[in-house]
């Protein structure tokens, strides 16, 4: 609450009081203040007309970087107290009156910023594209570890967890990746990281990808235990890796950006570690799943059906002896459907090419809406039936 009423949102500060008031209505701050409420609204409006006045005399003056800065600072403002959506088109405008790459870069990252905070994660990429699409070499050092934070964010908000992963741990671990502490900490990188690489990449990517990067590494130093489960997957004590993670969930579910998305995270997680566990064994009892998956007094099975129905898990359960079987395809079988499907695929490549040699010798040509391609369609043996030839769709 205090920090809230340092700023001018007061939307912000209704928002964090609603919520107070619900959790700990006796708090002496769950009283809603409507003396700061109504001295802010008045202060913002002022300054609100304030910032249009002198955007009005830069126009009219028709000095274009004056006009740009005078854009610039009423979208900060509007973006202090909370009008995103005028903040958006204050910093659009903006554009118009820029002079050097700088200002294009300045115009992009305000909007990237606007859109971060609107959880428009689909407009943070596309206002990425204006600030990776003007940057120079000498700003290199800055702009590729702040395209890849922010890179990462939008697609972890979009739930594309691998691609985001790759995203974080690419960032560059020098000082200027640490200028952007506004937008994630260096902490947020190496946990962002960690999961998403965990819940997508195979054990010898998490090696060489993530433990072995050295640029990672320094991010890894500020979360150990997010470098102990990654290092406990790979070695195989998955138990111990879930255990780790489920100690710290409650707290990422506090993070701004991963909150929504932990369960679908840590359930690719817990899916990952079961299939690896089996995966070397024809078969393994239930027993031994229950002792390094289930919590006490509890079975695993449910959750084994529903991988196995999913297809995540190759296997079957054998409820009699209590055991988890695994189910190898059978590669003769295999071998022998992808030949008859090779087969009736040149059988009918064939005949559509005969038939089309016997149009055009006999002159004839068909008419009426293009047929689909026969690699997507069944085509039918009554199709090459001579006496169709003769019908409404032919003519000479």
């Amino acid at each position: 609450m205090v920090e809230a009423k340092a700023g001018k949102d007061v939307s912000r500060y209704l928002e964090a009081w609603e919520c107070l008031r619900l959790a700990a209505p006796d708090e002496p701050e769950a009283q809603r203040d409507h003396a700061w409420i109504d001295h802010t609204e008045r202060k913002n409006k002022d300054e609100t007309a304030r910032l249009t006045s002198e955007l009005k005399a830069y126009k009219n003056n028709l000095i274009k970087e004056s006009i740009r800065m005078g854009q610039e600072d009423l979208g900060r403002h509007y973006e202090q107290i909370g009008e995103l959506s005028d903040a958006a088109e204050a910093y659009s405008r903006m554009r118009q009156d820029v002079s050097t790459t700088r200002h294009i870069m300045d115009c992009g990252k305000h909007l990237v910023s606007i859109s971060l905070q609107r959880r428009d994660w689909n407009m943070v990429i596309n206002n990425l594209g204006k600030v990776t699409g003007v940057q120079t070499s000498e700003d290199d050092t800055t702009t590729a570890p702040y395209a890849k934070i922010i890179s990462g964010i939008g697609l972890l908000g979009l739930g594309h967890y691998e691609d985001a992963a790759k995203n974080f741990i690419q960032i560059d671990s020098s000082a200027s990746a640490f200028k952007f502490d506004d937008i994630v900490s260096p902490n947020d990188v190496a946990i962002y990281g960690g999961l998403l690489a965990l819940a997508t990449m195979e054990r010898k990517d998490l090696q060489e990808q993530v433990l072995d990067n050295q640029s990672f590494r320094t991010f890894l130093e500020f979360e150990p235990h997010i470098r102990k489960a990654i290092a406990l997957f790979v070695s195989g004590r998955y138990s111990q890796c879930l255990s780790i993670l489920a100690t710290f969930r409650n707290d990422y579910l506090l993070d701004i950006y991963l909150q929504k998305h932990i369960p679908a995270i840590y359930s690719q997680i817990r899916n990952k570690c079961i299939v690896q566990y089996f995966k070397p064994f024809s078969c393994v009892t239930l027993e031994s799943l229950n002792e390094s998956f289930a919590s006490p007094g509890q079975s695993i099975e449910e959750e084994l059906v529903s991988l196995i129905r999913n297809g995540v898990l190759k296997a079957r359960i054998d409820t009699q002896h209590k055991l988890l079987v695994a189910v190898k395809p059978d590669p003769r079988l295999a071998m022998q459907k992808q030949a008859l499907d090779v087969a009736s695929y040149y059988e009918r490549e064939a005949k559509e090419r005969l038939r089309r040699m016997s149009l055009i010798a006999a002159g004839l040509e068909v008419v009426g809406s293009k047929l689909p391609s026969l690699a997507d369609r069944a085509v039918r043996d009554e199709w090459f039936d001579d006496t169709n030839i003769h019908q409404g769709g032919v003519k000479a």
